[in-house]
């Protein structure tokens, strides 16, 4: 059951994949069986038209916070561990 859903999900995805590159087109008309067109021009994609985009840097100025380094004496806790009198240290296993 669950490969029958991830070959149908592959499918799906392909079909998708084709669609938006142009080369599946699926014509519905009413009352007819749909008309399917694979167009496959040498391997090459189709054509299309994009935008620019340009980037570059300007200067600005900004407001940055500022960190101030300073001494101050705290108490920190401390752990001591004395051996029980006559106590011999585990042998490694």
């Amino acid at each position: 059951m669950r490969g029958i859903l991830v070959l149908l999900g592959l499918l799906v995805l392909a079909a998708v994949v084709l669609m938006s590159l142009g080369m599946l087109n699926i014509n519905w008309k009413s009352g007819t069986m749909p008309t399917v067109e694979f167009k496959m021009d040498g391997g090459k994609l189709p054509k299309i038209e994009t935008g620019s985009v340009e980037v570059g840097t300007s200067n600005t100025v900004v407001q940055v916070p500022t960190v101030e380094m300073k001494n101050t004496v705290v108490t920190l806790p401390t752990v001591e561990v004395k051996p029980a009198a006559g106590a011999t240290p585990a042998a490694k296993q």
